[in-house]
């Protein structure tokens, strides 16, 4: 009996389209936990080259400041009140905002111009000053006017100023003198600062992945981490840098960015090198991506430091570990041995397909993270975070 006014109620649903009786209540706040949560579309490598933009050239106009009142004071019995004509507000600036949740440069417009100024109005009110305009960007992003560096934005809620709101106008009460009682002196607002800015996004992370195409780096950030580069059998598969977290038990967090396959002669813009090699610039410590089955793979760890080195002197010096991929072969494990004679540098063999030896490679990369940490406390920087 004491279900009858729950069945009466819902025998008063009514039914939808189809005219079956829905599988949960569209009112209840515990059936509506039970709901399937759509799961995120996945962007293909394809369609990604739209949404991911790294460069972007715009045209930023500061609010134009408003004019100067013009007005004399005047109510009865007293009607030479003197001037009264407040300034005009001033106008609005455009700024830059470094925010960590951007990942792109793809909405950031070509145009933006800051709100004016108001003017000024009798019995000496001052207009209102123009709103800025923030225009959020990625962390990483560089600021250039005519080939020239004026701003780097590393730190998350970094600000720039891209241009300065025009002054207001000054109103007829600013010129009252002794010598002139009745000014009908007044100014208009200055426009705004008008310049052209080209943004460059250079990606922010702790490690990178460095290596020719189909070292397997891709499938590599797909084992560490919960990104989803794509992955197939054909070079320059990756056409964009990824960067996928890697999640300790103590909640640390250390970025990994898949950086596209470089070539050789990447440093002379060869390919897309340029753009390839300007997102390593900004990574901590790196991380080569080897293929042990191919012969002689030395020969590429000393290629792709040779094309960091040419890039930028000093880049290839950083704190770096090979990963010997693709271990998994019959091939790989003659070429593992002979890969430790020719280098100095310490060697990871594993396999991102099988996902053999991949806790020495995590274990090793928090080594180098905690490393990175310390060094950047003694000098008294704070270290980037995730």
């Amino acid at each position: 009996s004491l279900w009858r006014p729950a069945l009466l109620l819902l025998s008063q649903v009514p039914l939808p389209a189809g005219g079956r009786q829905p599988t949960f209540s569209t009112t209840c706040a515990r059936c509506s936990e039970n709901r399937r949560l759509r799961q995120k579309r996945v962007i293909s490598e394809r369609k990604l080259t739209r949404y991911f933009v790294d460069h972007r050239k715009v045209r930023v106009v500061g609010g134009q400041g408003g004019g100067g009142g013009h007005s004399f004071y005047s109510e009865p019995r007293k009607i030479f009140g003197g001037p009264d004509g407040g300034n005009g507000g001033d106008g609005g600036h455009v700024i830059l905002k470094a925010d960590q949740q951007m990942k792109s440069l793809s909405s950031v417009l070509s145009f933006y111009q800051g709100f004016h100024g108001e003017k000024g109005g009798s019995k000496n009110c001052y207009g209102a000053n123009g709103a800025y305009i923030y225009v959020k960007v990625p962390v990483g992003t560089l600021v250039k006017e005519d080939g020239k560096v004026v701003a780097d934005l590393t730190q998350h809620g970094e600000e720039y100023v891209a241009a300065y709101g025009g002054a207001g106008g000054k109103g007829n009460r600013f010129f009252l003198s002794n010598e002139n009682r009745a000014p009908t002196l007044f100014t208009p607002g200055e426009p705004g600062q008008e310049r052209v800015l080209h943004l460059e996004l250079k990606t922010t992370a702790h490690a990178g992945l460095v290596g020719f195409p189909n070292a397997g780096k891709s499938s590599l950030l797909r084992a560490i981490s919960s990104a989803k580069p794509a992955v197939a059998a054909y070079p320059f598969t990756t056409l964009n840098p990824h960067v996928g977290i890697v999640h300790y038990q103590d909640y640390e967090q250390v970025a990994v960015a898949d950086i596209p396959g470089l070539i050789k002669g990447a440093h002379q813009n060869r390919g897309l090198g340029m753009a390839f090699l300007r997102h390593i610039e900004r990574c901590r410590f790196l991380l080569y991506v080897v293929d042990l089955s191919v012969s002689q793979p030395w020969i590429q760890l000393h290629d792709l430091k040779y094309e960091l080195e040419q890039y930028k002197k000093g880049l290839s010096e950083r704190p770096c570990v090979v990963i010997g991929n693709k271990i998994d072969l019959a091939q790989s494990r003659i070429n593992l041995p002979l890969l430790k004679e020719q280098i100095d540098d310490r060697v990871i063999a594993m396999s991102a397909l099988t996902g053999d030896n991949l806790e020495e490679l995590l274990l090793h990369l928090r080594e180098m993270y905690d490393a990175y940490v310390k060094t950047e406390q003694s000098r008294g920087q704070s270290p980037v975070k995730w």
